[in-house]
Order: C-alpha cells, then sequence, then structure tokens
C-alpha cells in the first residue's frame, strides 16, 4: 500500500464527514459498541473506502464511524483487520497509514487479550506499556516511503507515558466513584499495567507456548495491535493500548479457550470499558 493509496483512502473519508478528528481509536474483538454512541456520527462501511479490506472475524463490524465523544470528535475503526486473516502487514497498518494522512495525532487501541497474570483476572482492563512482537515478521519489513516515516524508527517509547498517566489517573477516579456507590464491595483498581505479547495467530496458545511467554515477561497474549502501534509510532502519532482480559492463557486453568467466551466477556466489560475509553478522550 503506497502513500498515494493512503491519501485517497484520507481524501474519501473526508468527504464523507465535515469534523476534522485529532483521536483516532481501534476497536478489538467484543468492544464495537463503544461506535455506536457517537453522537452526530456517520458510519462508512470498509467497502467503500479505496484500499481498504473487508473484516471478516465475528464481533467486528467492519466500518468506520466519524462522530463526537463530549467536545472531541474521533474516528473509530469498528472492527480491524487481522494478519492471521490471510492479510499482509501492509493492509493490517493501512488504517492506520491513512489515519496519518487525515492528521490524527493520537491513536488509542484496544484489543481482548489473555491474561498470564494470576491475578489479572478475565473481566478486567490492561494498560499496555510495552509490547513484544512475537509474530513472525516486523510489520515496516519491505522499502520504506520516507513520507510516512524515517527508516530505522525508535521503538524505545511505542506507548506514550503522558497518555499511560492519564488512563491511569482516569481508572483510578472511576474506581473510587464504584467504591462509593457501593459497586465494588471494596476500593480496587481494575486497570492493571502490563507487557503484551503480540502473535500471529489464528490458533491459541498451548500451555508449553503460554509458559515462554510468561517467561519473556509478557503479560497478556492476542493476535493483533502490535502492527497499529508500530504504524502510529512510525509516523510520530502518540500511541495508548488497552486490553480487555477476556480469559487465562492456555493450561493456567483446566479449561480451553472459545471464541465466544472471548466475545461474551467483552460485552460484559464494555460498560467499564466504554466509560474508561469516554472519560480518557474528554482528557486528551
Amino acid at each position: 500500500m503506497t502513500h498515494e493509496n493512503a491519501l485517497e483512502a484520507a481524501e474519501y473519508i473526508r468527504s464523507k464527514y465535515d469534523g476534522e478528528p485529532k483521536i483516532a481509536v481501534v476497536l478489538g474483538s467484543g468492544l464495537g459498541s463503544f461506535a455506536d454512541e457517537l453522537e452526530n456520527s456517520v458510519a462508512v462501511p470498509y467497502e467503500e473506502i479505496p484500499h481498504f479490506v473487508r473484516s471478516t472475524v465475528e464481533g467486528h463490524a467492519g466500518r468506520l464511524v466519524l462522530g463526537e465523544v463530549g467536545d472531541k470528535t474521533v474516528v473509530v475503526q469498528q472492527g480491524r483487520f487481522h494478519y492471521y486473516e490471510g492479510y499482509t502487514m501492509e493492509q493490517v497498518m493501512f488504517p492506520v497509514r491513512t489515519f496519518g494522512r487525515m492528521g490524527i495525532e493520537t491513536v488509542l487501541l484496544t484489543n481482548a487479550a489473555g491474561s498470564l497474570n494470576a491475578d489479572m483476572r478475565p473481566g478486567s482492563l490492561m494498560l499496555i506499556s510495552d509490547h513484544i512482537n512475537m509474530m513472525g515478521r516486523n510489520p515496516l519489513r519491505g522499502q520504506n516511503d520516507e513520507r510516512f516515516g524515517p527508516r530505522f524508527p525508535d521503538m524505545t517509547t511505542v506507548y506514550d507515558r503522558t497518555l499511560q498517566r492519564l488512563i491511569d489517573a482516569t481508572a483510578g477516579d472511576i474506581a473510587a466513584e464504584r467504591f462509593e456507590q457501593g459497586i465494588d464491595s471494596k476500593l480496587t483498581d481494575f486497570l492493571y499495567r502490563g507487557v503484551y505479547c503480540a502473535l500471529s495467530g489464528p490458533t491459541y496458545e498451548t500451555p508449553a507456548e503460554i509458559r515462554l511467554y510468561r517467561l519473556l515477561g509478557a503479560d497478556a497474549v492476542g493476535m493483533s495491535t502490535v502492527p497499529e502501534a508500530v504504524a502510529a509510532r512510525h509516523q510520530g502519532m502518540r500511541v495508548a493500548g488497552i486490553s480487555c482480559i477476556t480469559n487465562f492463557g492456555s493450561g493456567m486453568t483446566g479449561d480451553g479457550i472459545h471464541h465466544d467466551d472471548v466475545m461474551e466477556m467483552g460485552s460484559r466489560v464494555s460498560s467499564l470499558f466504554k466509560q474508561l475509553l469516554t472519560r480518557v478522550i474528554a482528557r486528551i
């Protein structure tokens, strides 16, 4: 996908919406309902956008939604493209590269992930502090176009530390309010911090692989996010990532892992997730 392709897609999206969003949100499995609550929104199916491919996974609606969250204008990717669907890394990264040509400055990446931390139970959220790319390929491999970014981009701080502090503080406020309202029996922090390990999929991991990733320092595993994070940083955007913990890693319990269960847990956590995301966007 070339720079000209991204410009063409950006121009088409701009023609469908009068606002000028500076924040983009990419929604993971089971988290798509956030896009349905945008105010004054316009939805653009992926098949209408030049050079966009289609999302083929259950729980990914396959459209771009532009609208308002309070006084902020945002563009929301309701369903993403995955490497395991057979798409190239260039196709997976393309929406984020298009966001860059639209003038987006901040990208909030979300996903459904499996926990490798016994204390980080399904139903909690994890703020991504760093990642490990185990997908078998660097998304920037191949010819580099300097109009996107440098040949050798620095990845020391992929996930913006100021955004991490903002998200941490917002989650703390929500936790205190839930305690005061009697929703939680004790004041607990539902947002953990951790390292996200990205794998190619589509199989879930074996117990032996989970043990390996834990030794490497991973706190959660999933099949997305890293290509978009790398593409965003390559273009100089600020990046934050939040994982919805939907299950424990294989072998950590006696249960198997099923996509339906992942979707169900995403739906159960959606209210808390949407509250956090809405407040974070208002504070950016």
